[in-house]
C-alpha cells in the first residue's frame, strides 16, 4: 500500500507500460487507504468504488493493447465538491444546495475522463469555498493528518489531504483567494493556481475573475502533468485561454540558472510571519541560488489590497445566498452568513472600482516588479496549520495576541495573486519545531506557468534526499 501511495504519476505510467502494475492494483491501494485514514481525516463528501473499478479495468485493458489515452490513463483522481461530475451531486460543502446529481461534466472532469484517469470520489470543503479552512455544515471537520488537532486548510480541504495520504494520485481544486495554496502549505503538498484563464470553468464562479482551478499533488511533475490535461480547451469558458496547452510536465528539469529571483518576506505590508517561516523561506532562496539563479530581497511596495478582495467576495458571497430563502440562512455557516450581510449593503460602483482601477493598480505594481525579476519567492503561510474548527487562530497563536477577525487577514500572501490573475504555486519546504509541514510560493507574471512550474521543480530538487517521504512514512505509521 504504502509503496503504491508514494508512487508519481508519471512513475505509475511507466509501470503501466512495462505491465510491473495494473491500473486496478492501483485502485485498490487507493481505496485501501482510503478506508483506513478516511475515519480520521474526513476528506471525501463522496466515493465511488463501482464506477472508479469499471474505469481502472477499461484503462488496463486499453495498456496492454498498447491504446491508452496518455500517460495519465489510469491514474486515480479526485474532484473538490464546488466541480459538477455528471451522475454526482454538488453540494459545495452546504445545507442549503440540493442533493440531485449533476447532469453534465465541468470541463477539467470531462478532460480528465479524456485522459483515461480513475475518478475516485468528490472532495471536502467549507461552505460554498468561504474561507481559508477546512469545515463545513455539511460534512464536518476535515483534519490535517500531521496533526488531527490542526486543520487542512480550505477551500480545497479534502484534496490535500487525499493528495498527502495517497488517497488518489491527481486531486483537482479551486483557488479564489488561496484555496488551493493554503491547504497545500498546511498539509505539506504542492499546489498550483495557474494564470487565470489557463484552465476552462464552466459554470464560472460567482466570484468572478478570483477563481482558478488547478491542482494539489505530491510532487511539482504530477501537478504539471494535470495542468497540461485540464487545461485544453472548452468552448463553454469564454474567459478561458482555450488553446492547446503546452506539456507543462516536460521540461521541468531545465533548472533555474541565469533567473532573476526576487525574494520577500512581507510583501510590503504584513509583519505577523512566524520566524520558522521566515527561515524556510531563506533556506528557498538559498537553494535556488545554489542551482545558479540570482536571488535578492525585494520589497514590492504593495499596498494590502485586503479591500479589493472584500468588496468582490463579500458580493459574491451575497450573490449565492441570494437564491436561498431568509430561513435556509440559519442553517448555513455563521461566518459565510455575515460575510453575505456585508456583500448585500456593497454599492455597483464599489465592485467596478474593486475590478478596474483597483485590480489595475495592483496588476500594474506587480509587472513593473516583473520587469526586473523573472519570478518572486514569498512565504505562503504566515504561520503552521491553525487549530480545527475555527476560521481565526487564537489569542496567542504562533506567538501573536491579535489576528482580526476576518480569516482572509491570516492569509497575506494569497488573494493578490488572485487578484491580479498570476500564476503561484506552494512548494513544501520543511517543518517547524512541532513536526508541521512549512510552504514557500513561488509567483510568475501572467502566462508563466511554465517557468513558475521550473523554478518549483527545481525548489523541491533542492530540498534534503527523502526528507518528506521519510516523514510521511512515519506519518502513515502514526495515524
Amino acid at each position: 500500500m504504502a509503496e503504491l501511495a508514494s508512487m508519481s504519476a508519471l512513475a505509475l505510467s511507466k509501470a503501466y507500460r512495462a505491465g510491473a502494475l495494473s491500473p486496478v492494483e492501483v485502485l485498490s491501494s487507493c481505496l485501501e487507504r482510503i478506508e483506513r485514514f478516511e475515519p480520521k481525516v474526513n476528506a471525501f463528501i463522496v466515493l465511488d468504488r463501482d464506477g472508479a473499478l469499471r474505469a481502472a479495468q477499461a484503462s488496463e485493458l486499453r495498456w496492454r493493447r498498447g491504446e491508452q489515452f496518455g500517460p495519465a490513463d489510469g491514474v486515480p483522481a479526485t474532484i473538490k465538491d464546488n466541480i459538477a461530475w455528471d451522475g454526482f451531486p454538488t453540494r459545495q460543502g452546504s445545507l442549503l444546495t440540493a442533493a440531485a446529481p449533476a447532469a453534465f461534466d465541468a470541463p477539467a472532469v470531462a478532460r480528465l475522463k479524456e485522459a483515461g484517469c480513475v475518478l475516485l470520489g468528490k472532495t471536502t470543503m467549507p461552505e460554498f469555498g468561504w474561507k481559508g479552512v477546512g469545515d463545513s455544515p455539511l460534512t464536518g471537520i476535515t483534519r490535517n493528518p500531521w496533526d488531527l488537532s490542526r486543520t487542512s486548510g480550505g477551500s480545497s480541504a479534502g484534496a490535500a489531504v487525499a493528495a498527502l495520504l495517497g488517497m488518489g494520485i491527481l486531486h483537482l481544486g479551486t483557488d479564489g483567494a488561496g484555496s488551493i495554496r493554503i491547504p497545500a502549505s498546511f498539509c505539506g503538498v504542492v499546489g498550483f493556481k495557474p494564470s487565470y484563464g489557463a484552465v476552462p470553468s464552466y459554470p464560472l464562479s460567482t466570484m468572478g475573475g478570483l477563481a482558478h482551478l488547478g491542482p494539489l499533488a505530491r510532487t511539482v511533475s504530477e501537478a504539471a502533468l494535470m495542468l497540461s490535461i485540464i487545461g485544453r480547451p472548452d468552448y463553454r469558458d469564454p474567459t478561458a485561454w482555450n488553446q492547446v496547452p503546452p506539456a507543462y510536465h516536460e521540461g521541468l528539469d531545465k533548472g533555474v540558472e541565469g533567473l532573476r529571483v526576487g525574494c520577500s518576506v512581507d510583501l510590503g505590508y504584513t509583519d505577523h510571519l512566524d520566524p520558522e517561516v521566515v527561515s524556510a523561506l531563506r533556506r528557498a532562496a538559498d537553494r535556488l541560488q545554489a542551482q545558479g539563479a540570482f536571488v535578492e530581497d525585494v520589497n514590492p511596495e504593495l499596498d494590502d489590497p485586503n479591500d479589493v478582495l472584500a468588496t468582490l467576495w463579500e458580493a459574491g458571497a451575497a450573490l449565492i445566498l441570494r437564491s436561498f430563502f431568509d430561513e435556509d440562512r440559519s442553517r448555513c455557516d455563521p461566518g459565510m452568513a455575515r460575510a453575505a450581510e456585508r456583500g448585500e449593503k456593497v454599492d455597483g460602483a464599489s465592485v467596478i472600482e474593486a475590478i478596474t482601477r483597483k485590480r489595475i493598480a495592483l496588476s500594474a505594481r506587480l509587472n513593473q516588479l516583473f520587469e526586473h525579476y523573472d519570478l518572486l519567492i514569498t512565504p505562503q503561510m504566515p504561520t503552521v496549520a491553525l487549530p480545527a474548527g475555527a476560521d481565526t487562530p487564537p489569542p496567542g497563536f504562533a506567538g501573536r495576541q491579535e489576528w482580526g477577525t476576518d480569516w482572509i487577514g491570516w492569509s497575506p500572501f494569497t488573494y493578490p495573486f488572485n487578484i491580479a490573475q498570476l500564476p503561484a504555486i506552494s512548494v513544501p519546504c520543511g517543518f517547524n519545531s512541532e513536526g508541521l509541514p512549512i510552504g514557500v510560493q513561488i509567483v510568475g507574471p501572467m502566462r508563466a506557468d511554465t517557468l513558475v512550474l521550473r523554478a518549483a521543480y527545481a525548489l523541491e530538487a533542492g530540498m534534503p534526499p527523502a526528507a518528506f517521504d521519510i516523514s510521511r512514512a512515519n506519518l502513515d505509521a502514526s495515524l
